[in-house]
């Protein structure tokens, strides 16, 4: 329009467009400029082309994005502007970087893990070195797809809160269970919650692995047991380390009180039905808390009732009786020994008894040591983002028992 407001006659000339090769030949220079040496080129002078680079790259094509992040793939460091935008574009983009790039900062890394998709986390996965922090970030997005490549990757380095993070993932995602038993960052502590909602393979190898002897705590603290008796016991902390390092099993204190003359003869009652007084009674005897009982004695596998047995001196007849008592199949068509429960007397046979105490108090410990009103409360209303005020039991707990609170 002219300042009359008329249409011109003579339309002002369009501009040129550049041509697909000198695009492509000012890309290349651009990225050659950015990737030259620090002998020759200043941190300023690099920063002014990454930036113009940076507004090319938002109107070029595909292709031509690609081989820029081709070219800088091979820079020990790539600025940031340029490498987030390269890192969040798309995949085909991405990619150069994400498999080439020795040195990308973790910086960078989590704005991709944040802004791209779940294939950009599969090959920040991938990667040789990846950092505790980037590796908490991939595992926030609770995607089993990426958690699968990060356990595959030796050398990845996984927090302990990473872990924990991966432990609850297991609960939906139980293909991850073996992936996670390899790694060397796991622990006891760890296993034994994963334990709960593992398949009996699993079960088997957190029994072998985990399932260690207190034979050196027993020998490093075995004259602290005199004093605190002498002591009155009047330490609540010391109390319950030590209770978790002794060696006897069974609440002697609880026989007083029972109905029952030993653990035994109440086992024998179980054989005609267990209740939930009987359960409870059973727990008391053997040592532990009425939660853990439930959780043993509700659990489909079985194992935890030969750990139980096993860890409270009871012979081998009474993992039958529990059996019998559960209204188990004990028998199969063939009249063989059912599988499961031939499962569960192969796991008495083979785990020695400290050992299993090991296993059977470190439940009670995680299971029944922390369930304050806020713990139920978080169990119940799946907060898994308190978890940071809880300590490594309660953690437990919240994993091993939110599925009994109809989370």
């Amino acid at each position: 329009m002219s300042e009359a407001g008329l249409t011109s006659p003579f339309p002002e000339p369009e501009a040129p467009k550049p041509t697909v090769r000198s695009r492509a030949t000012l890309l290349k220079r651009l990225a050659d400029v950015v990737c030259l040496p620090s002998s020759r080129i200043n941190a300023f002078e690099r920063s002014m082309t990454a930036d113009l680079l940076v507004e090319m790259l938002r109107d070029a094509n595909v292709v031509e994005r690609e081989k820029v992040a081709r070219r800088l793939a091979t820079l020990s460091e790539a600025p940031g502007v340029l490498a987030r935008l390269l890192l969040r574009d798309e995949l085909p983009v991405a990619r150069a970087l994400l498999m080439e790039a020795e040195r990308l900062s973790d910086s960078d890394l989590i704005s991709c893990v944040n802004f791209a998709g779940m294939e950009h986390r599969r090959l920040i996965a991938h990667r040789r070195g990846v950092s505790e922090v980037v590796a908490d970030a991939l595992i926030e997005r609770a995607e089993p797809p990426v958690i699968e490549v990060l356990l595959r990757n030796d050398l990845v380095k996984l927090s302990h809160q990473g872990v924990e993070n991966i432990v609850a993932i297991t609960r939906d995602a139980q293909h991850l269970i073996p992936l996670l038993l390899r790694r060397p960052e796991l622990r006891p502590s760890h296993a034994y919650v994963m334990f709960w909602w593992s398949d009996a393979e699993a079960r088997r190898t957190i029994l072998q692995r985990f399932a260690v002897s207190r034979e050196i705590l027993q020998d490093a603290v075995g004259d602290v047991f005199s004093m605190a008796s002498a002591e009155g016991w009047q330490d609540p902390l010391s109390r319950k380390a030590l209770q978790f390092i002794e060696r006897r099993q069974r609440n002697r204190a609880a026989i007083d009180k029972s109905p029952y003359q030993s653990l035994d003869e109440a086992v024998a009652a179980a054989e005609a039905g267990i209740t939930r007084e009987l359960a409870e009674e059973i727990s008391y005897l053997s040592g532990v808390k009425p939660m853990t009982g439930a959780k043993i004695f509700t659990d489909l596998g079985g194992e935890p009732l030969a750990i139980l047995c096993k860890a409270t001196g009871l012979p081998r007849p009474c993992v039958r009786q529990l059996w019998r008592g559960l209204r188990r199949q004990e028998v199969d068509r063939a009249g063989v020994t059912d599988a499961g429960l031939e499962r569960v007397l192969t796991v008495y046979d083979t785990v020695a008894v400290d050992r299993a105490q090991t296993v059977l108090r470190y439940w009670n410990w995680s299971l029944t040591s922390a369930l304050t009103p806020a713990l139920l409360k978080a169990i119940r209303e799946g907060d898994e983002a308190a978890v940071d005020e809880y300590s490594a039991p309660q953690r437990a707990a919240m994993l091993a028992l939110s599925r009994d609170f109809d989370r």
